[in-house]
Parts: structure tokens; sequence; C-alpha cells
């Protein structure tokens, strides 16, 4: 039997994230550097080619697939764009820190959402909605491999739901033009929808080391994001 391959991808840096801005369903352009890098990373790494490509509806990510495929007619999967804000889209924190909406939004549990926005649970639900239909579609199709730029929160929402090894979202995290391969084994995924994240993308040349993807993957969000190690 075989299995079916899935790359998802991060989006480039695009102009609201230079600028601090929620930009969930904003329509905000790649950013100069966030091109440059893309077509850095592309240089010295590989990003594998697929049988179809997908992208989020976002331009950010089909001008994201079209710098690194610029060969990819893309399909739009409605389903995997970002959280939507709501009001508070393209607004900087500092500019809501005194609407209470917003602070209790911050502390908030999952079902907690901005005004005209979606809450946590609702964003999940229909991530894992739109990637359990990829995974039927290619299913039904014979195409093995797929490639998807997405978001950061789309990655991070599928691979806490679906992949292999366990781990949290915060785990899954990586930076903008980096992401994951997805292994998945129609009898495995038939009996609990799991699959195997097997590498980190792009492909660079590296030492080999005893560590899992998801290892790799904790040191790569570390530097990211800039946690500092326990004491």
């Amino acid at each position: 039997m075989k299995s079916y391959t899935i790359h998802l991808i991060r989006h480039g840096l695009c102009e609201g994230n230079l600028e601090g801005r929620y930009i969930g369903r904003t329509q905000s352009p790649l950013a100069q550097e966030g091109m440059m890098a893309l077509l850095d990373l592309k240089a010295k790494a590989q990003y594998p080619e697929a049988v179809k490509y997908y992208a989020s509806p976002c331009v950010r990510c089909v001008d994201t697939l079209k710098v690194l495929y610029p060969w990819a007619d893309p399909e739009v999967i409605l389903e995997l764009a970002e959280c939507d804000f709501g009001d508070w889209e393209n607004k900087k924190a500092e500019e809501l820190q005194k609407d209470p909406r917003f602070l209790e939004w911050m502390n908030g549990g999952q079902h907690m959402a901005p005004p005209n926005g979606e809450s946590s649970i609702v964003f999940m639900q229909r991530v894992c909605a739109g990637f359990e239909m990829l995974v039927r579609n290619m299913m039904t199709t014979g195409d093995e491999s797929a490639v998807l730029v997405t978001h950061g929160g789309v990655i991070m929402t599928i691979l806490a739901a679906y992949g292999l090894p366990r781990a949290k979202m915060t785990d899954w995290m990586c930076e903008n033009g980096h992401g994951y391969s997805m292994r998945i084994d129609p009898m495995l995924w038939s009996r609990g929808m799991a699959a195997e994240v097997y590498q980190m993308l792009p492909v660079m040349e590296r030492e080999q080391r005893e560590y899992s993807v998801l290892d790799i993957a904790r040191e790569a969000a570390d530097r990211a994001y800039g946690k500092k190690e326990e004491e």
C-alpha cells in the first residue's frame, strides 16, 4: 500500500510581519526582505517538488509558492487560511492595549474570540476539516505528494493534531520559509488519523545527529523565538 507525502511550508516574511500587525486575513504582500530570504534559502537548500501544489488564499502564501515553485499552478484551500482576527485585523498590539476585550482575549481560553473574529477552537476545527479534506482528496485521486504553503498557526495546528511524534503546538513553531514533511500511511491514518513527521524543510546538508525531527524543531523554535535555557 503506497503512502502519501505532504510538505508544509510557512509563507515568507510579509509587510505586516515587519510592522508587528495582526494579519490573519489581511492581504499583506511579501516584503522585499521576505522575498530575498526565500531566494537565499532556495539557493542554499532543497525544497521538495510534488505532484500537486496548494496554498492558503492569502496573497503572501500564493506569492511564496510562486517564488519557490515558479512553474506551479497552485490550488487554493480556503479552510487553511490563517485565523481571522476580526476587528483587530491589521492593528498592532500596542494599539489594542486599552481595549478590555483584547486583554481578556490574550488571557482567555480557546473559546475567546476577537470581535467579529475566530476563537482558537473554531480556527482549529476549520483547519483540521481542511487538512482532512486534502488527505481524502489525495487518496481518492492517487496523488502521492503535495506541497502546501500556509501559515505558522495552521502548520502548528495540523502537526499538533495529527503529527507523530506527538507534541504540543508550540513545539512545532517554524520560521518563515521553513516547515515540515509528513508521511501518511493509509492504514495508520484510517485507524487513528496520525502521520509521521520525518524531516524539516528546506532540506539542508547537515551533520548526522541522533536527534528526532521534534528535537531539531524545538531547537529551531528556541532560536527563532528567543527562548532561554532553563537553569
